[in-house]
């Protein structure tokens, strides 16, 4: 009997309102979810590995502008995009992250390069770009990455900002990031996060997503993670990392572990969410906002999202 595989994915944390959510933008969502589902999935039932289920599923989301990655990505304060993305296997802790670049297509493939073409761990800055350059990944026009959306966002909040007045956007205004963690049938975990960042952000800021143990992590023994939030939070908190050392040391479960490390985080102030899967294929989708872009899909093939806090639908 062929052993079974799971994939789970997010399109970040902090939603539109539900009052802003019509059903247009909603179907739009879920249809994106379940294509980064089928692309992860489609890897896994043909024998493949975590790590290319994850960056499959990931690459799906980039491509989509409703999300915060590669194409979508939202603006800095000086009206330039910087992205960051992360890919870790969990047989030998491989990994390799970008931060900072604008230009390749995919990110996450940028981060894979790292891993596997170089010696190092992270790249940052034009030093990432020479690289990607020199490894053969695809680059993109400013034009395929500028979306009216985001602008609008970066311009809104630039107003906001001379004006003093109370931030009261909503948590989808704020960040937004893309992940997906995977268990293959050979029992190997893997996990990859790309994103734009934080709308208006400093030049040069960069989050969790790049940072291991921080927004992305994988070992076999104990869980794959990949945040969405709040970064600054979730790298005080080392959060995927303490989620594994729970595990590890106190022997928590999956779930036990990844709820406990959100609720926190949300108490001290760092709103978002994670997803995370354990070595048996079990995941947990935690999320201390209103809601999260999420999606879960499994042996069986059928694709499972969800936006806010409702049981995921089959799609």
């Amino acid at each position: 009997m062929m052993e079974h595989f799971t994939l789970a994915i997010h399109g970040g944390a902090g939603t539109m309102r539900p009052e802003a959510m019509t059903p247009e933008a909603e179907a739009g969502y879920h249809a994106g979810l379940r294509d980064s589902l089928k692309a992860g999935h489609q890897v896994l039932a043909d024998g493949g590995t975590a790590l290319d289920a994850v960056t499959a599923a990931v690459m799906a989301l980039e491509d989509n502008p409703l999300f915060n990655a590669g194409r979508g990505a939202v603006f800095t304060r000086a009206g330039t995009q910087e992205m960051d993305a992360a890919v870790m296997q969990g047989q030998d802790r491989a990994a390799g992250a970008v931060a900072g670049i604008s230009g390749p297509r995919n990110p996450i493939l940028a981060a894979r390069a790292v891993m596997e073409q170089s010696e190092h761990v992270l790249l940052v800055g034009q030093g990432a770009l020479d690289f990607c350059q020199q490894h053969g990944i695809a680059f993109a026009p400013p034009a395929y990455f500028h979306t009216p959306g985001r602008w609008q966002a970066l311009q809104n909040e630039l107003a906001r900002q001379a004006s003093t007045a109370p931030d009261t956007r909503d948590d989808a205004a704020k960040h937004g990031t893309v992940g997906a963690v995977a268990r293959d049938r050979h029992g190997n975990l893997a996990a990859a996060t790309s994103t734009g960042g934080m709308t208006a952000k400093l030049p040069g800021r960069i989050g969790d997503s790049p940072v291991f143990g921080a927004g992305t992590w994988a070992d076999n023994e104990t869980c794959a993670v990949s945040a969405t939030g709040h970064g600054e939070y979730f790298i005080r908190w080392a959060a995927a990392h303490e989620i594994a050392a729970r595990m590890r040391h106190r022997g928590d479960a999956l779930e036990a572990a990844a709820e406990a490390v959100v609720e926190e985080l949300g108490k001290l102030g760092g709103s978002g969410g994670l997803i995370a899967i354990d070595a048996s294929g079990q995941v947990a989708l935690p999320f201390n906002c209103q809601g999260m872009y999420r999606g879960v899909i499994g042996t069986d093939g059928v694709a499972r999202t969800g936006i806010y806090r409702h049981p995921l639908q089959e799609g």
